[in-house]
């Protein structure tokens, strides 16, 4: 080794090679190797394949460094069967490593958090750990793992309250940072634990969706989908022309001036013939659009007017409250 003025020369024979290492491993070496395996009794059931495109816009959303995401959409649209086949992709179907909540009107910190309960024997109440704080510890104990808490009907209730001090530490530059809750206890979010939740986006709730939240979450955007519509009419053995006909009705929706009206696929899962879809318009959809049009009367009628078009007996084109006004 020689010394100049501004660096040190070292002889060219010790110089490593600057060509790219090739890295191996077991498969490569020819050595019998196997994945870790998930017990029987452990394993969640999956219908997606891991190039599923929704799966792939999560896995991408989530390594762009955002606490969860949230599938936001009108009714129908497989927002939850969507989170659960996407949370088990996640987990490499590990059941133990995924937990599916749902948040109601009354859900409350002390159902999501931590809250007090009595106690099975004697007065007096035990401080118990509840959903969240359990992933949390789950995940701790993952070693690294990817752990999922899926959050069904996110906006049901007011989920920043729902959350707590949580909240700031939902953000990934604040993970493993240890808080205080409102009971003195100090805990930590782990970086390997993210959130998967659902949401639509017309309901009353979502106006009180904490923008703090919002900004911690990805939103991708569930559409009624024709292409999922005709797989399951197809599947439950119904005509090609009334496939036809029911997809100009749904697509139909999607162009109304209402956005409430927009109608997901699911709703014609049970649909196989002409008896089984008249039984769908007369014992839920009528019921969904007097609801969605109940200030739009001539709305109303406009829907109804289609469906008969397409479909028949679908009425005399009056609402039900309508029909039973006393005549003039």
């Amino acid at each position: 080794m020689t010394a100049t003025a501004d660096k040190l020369e070292f002889p060219r024979s010790s110089l490593r090679s600057e060509a790219k290492v090739r890295a191996l491993n077991a498969e490569a070496l020819g050595l019998p190797f196997a994945r870790p395996s998930v017990p029987a009794e452990d394993t969640l059931p999956c219908e997606i394949e891991d190039d599923d495109n929704r799966l792939q816009q999560v896995r991408r959303l989530l390594n762009d460094g955002y606490a969860g995401v949230v599938l936001s959409g009108p009714p129908g649209t497989s927002k939850t069967w969507y989170a659960k086949q996407i949370a088990a992709k996640l987990v490499d179907l590990d059941k133990r490593r995924v937990r599916f909540v749902q948040f109601h009107a009354s859900y409350q910190y002390e159902d999501f958090i931590e809250g007090y309960v009595p106690r099975e024997e004697g007065d007096g109440f035990n401080l118990v750990e509840k959903h969240f704080l359990n992933m949390c510890n789950t995940a701790k104990e993952a070693e690294g793992k990817l752990c999922v808490l899926v959050i069904d009907e996110l906006s049901r209730c007011d989920p920043a309250r729902v959350f707590g001090e949580a909240l700031t530490y939902l953000e990934m530059p604040m993970r493993n940072q240890p808080f205080h809750l409102a009971s003195g206890k100090r805990v930590a979010i782990p970086t390997n634990l993210v959130f998967l939740a659902t949401m639509n986006p017309f309901d009353r709730g979502v106006d009180e969706v904490d923008v703090a939240l919002e900004r911690r979450f990805a939103k991708i955007s569930m559409e009624p989908d024709v292409g999922i519509l005709r797989k399951l009419l197809t599947q439950n053995g119904a005509p090609e022309d009334l496939q036809n006909r029911i997809a100009r009705f749904m697509e139909s929706l999607q162009s109304n001036e209402n956005p409430l009206c927009r109608l997901g696929h699911a709703y014609f899962r049970s649909v196989a013939d002409e008896d089984s879809l008249q039984r769908l318009w007369e014992h839920q959809l009528q019921f969904f659009f007097e609801k969605t049009f109940r200030l739009d009367p001539e709305g109303l009628r406009s829907v109804q007017r289609f469906w008969k078009q397409l479909f028949g007996r679908a009425g005399d084109g009056k609402s039900e409250a309508e029909k039973s006004s006393p005549a003039e």
